[in-house]
């Protein structure tokens, strides 16, 4: 299965469930207390991020959806500093509040591993839960999937009403589980329990054989259209009301933390969804958010561009066939990792070997290579009404099939001057008998601290050379 990865931008998601607040205090230990055996931290450094229910929704919003969350907090600073951070994140919320505190998890790291976790939090009250409800009715109707994520905390006390209402308002509902009684998520379009949860409920499995055979039995019961059941290092099981049932193996990468990569997961299905992808697709690439994200400390999110370039990696996903607004993001992450982003640009209509060996050269200028295209209006205009022979859907897709293009992009304009502005690379590089001043876009490059090189073309490799052959 060849993945790419959606626009997300048109999908409205509404998250309702246990909001919380993760608080994160950092510093090297060196000592033991004199007090009691245990290290000393001294912190150096504190963040705080949004948790639970909140954590999905950071997740949706990380990967584009318009996103609104329902949710509990305390009248107190921390309720008031969850609500800023989902602000920030640029997630609406419309949130009652308890007379219980806010839902607060405070860990203490040094050098990347938790020593402790300090949690304070009550149960919340029906009538919190009540209140809620009626949040929630409010906005199901200018929804496209309602997630209910569920942490067991009293706020969403009365499930089987939440699904009755969201199947009222004819939205898909996706559950992320909580306890041994799954019967309450009956007729949920989707489940995501963890393994542990899963078997929790059913028993345990000796093979995958019966956990398939019991996931079938569980979702027939349950009548709930897709079980997805997350197995940790192993990947996720798909169990379908159409289709046969599926293991999507996890690519093995270093666990760092495994906190919030069900958010992850359920958060990338549900936009995955939203946006007309199959449950296959939408399983993979949650499968590949989740081991994404556990390489990060603490509750995290991934990106669109994270997703892509990883899909890249793999060889999968159209190698990175780029939307302008897509080029911009996926150039300026690589650039705060650190990566040195090389751009070219050309019509590349008929890709001969002066063409590869010269975008061989450009990549070895930095560490990814960003080509822009010419789209067909643009070639006619330079090359003549009998160009390009290719069009710009198939001249971007042989670019991007090549080892040493990494990202493809294509533009309307004569020269890509205006997009090169906006991408700012750290190196600019085009080939032929050209000074530097001269190449379009390498003002502003040079402005902004990069570099603009030329190179020079195979003798004899030319389009126009092969299209006189071909004449004759």
């Amino acid at each position: 299965m060849s993945l790419n990865v959606p626009d997300f931008s048109n999908v409205r998601i509404l998250v309702a469930g246990d909001l919380m607040i993760d608080q994160y205090w950092f510093g090297p230990t060196s000592r033991i207390s004199p007090e009691a055996p245990v290290p000393v931290v001294k912190v150096t450094r504190t963040t705080a991020r949004a948790g639970g229910a909140a954590n999905v929704a950071a997740n949706l919003a990380a990967l584009g959806a318009t996103t609104m969350v329902a949710g509990v907090v305390g009248d107190d600073n921390n309720g008031r500093q969850l609500k800023e951070l989902l602000d920030d994140l640029g997630v609406a919320s419309d949130l009652c509040k308890s007379l219980h505190p806010t839902i607060t998890k405070l860990r203490v790291l040094s050098r990347n591993q938790q020593l402790i976790r300090l949690d304070t939090e009550d149960a919340y009250s029906n009538a919190d839960a009540e209140e809620l409800a009626v949040i929630i009715d409010r906005h199901l109707a200018r929804q496209d999937i309602c997630v209910l994520s569920d942490y067991a905390k009293g706020s969403l006390a009365d499930i089987p009403s939440l699904v009755a209402m969201c199947r009222a308002h004819n939205v898909p509902v996706l559950a992320d589980p909580k306890g041994e009684d799954f019967s309450i998520y009956a007729g949920v379009t989707a489940l995501t329990p963890n393994l542990a949860e899963f078997e929790a409920v059913v028993g345990k499995s000796r093979d995958d054989a019966e956990l398939i055979s019991k996931a079938q039995a569980l979702r027939d019961k349950l009548d709930i259209q897709y079980l997805i059941v997350t197995l940790s290092e192993r990947g996720m099981m798909i169990i379908s009301e159409a289709d046969e049932p599926e293991i999507l193996r996890a690519k093995a990468r270093e666990v760092f933390d495994v906190t919030g990569a069900g958010d992850t997961v359920i958060a990338t299905l549900a936009a995955g969804l939203g946006a007309g992808l199959s449950i296959s697709e939408s399983a993979a690439l949650a499968n590949l958010a989740a081991s994404l994200v556990v390489a990060k400390i603490g509750v995290a999110t991934i990106t669109p561009a994270e997703l892509r370039l990883a899909l890249h990696e793999q060889g999968q996903g159209g190698r990175g066939l780029l939307t302008e607004e897509q080029a911009a993001k996926v150039v300026h992450e690589a650039q705060a990792r650190g990566e040195r982003v090389v751009m070219t640009n050309g019509c590349f209509d008929i890709l001969h070997p002066g063409h590869v060996s010269y975008l061989q050269e450009a990549r070895g200028r930095g560490d990814r290579l960003i080509v822009a295209v010419n789209s067909d209006a643009s070639v006619k205009l330079l090359k003549g009404s009998d160009r390009p022979i290719n069009s710009l859907e198939d001249r971007m897709a042989v670019l991007a099939g090549l080892a040493s293009v990494d990202w493809v992009v294509g533009f309307e304009e004569e020269t890509p001057e205006r997009l090169i502005t906006k991408l700012l690379p750290d190196v600019l590089v085009k080939g032929g008998d050209y000074k530097a001043e001269q190449i379009a876009g390498a003002k502003a490059v040079l402005q902004n601290g990069g570099s603009v090189e030329v190179l020079g073309f195979l003798e004899g490799r030319s389009t126009s050379a092969i299209l006189d052959s071909i004449r004759k």
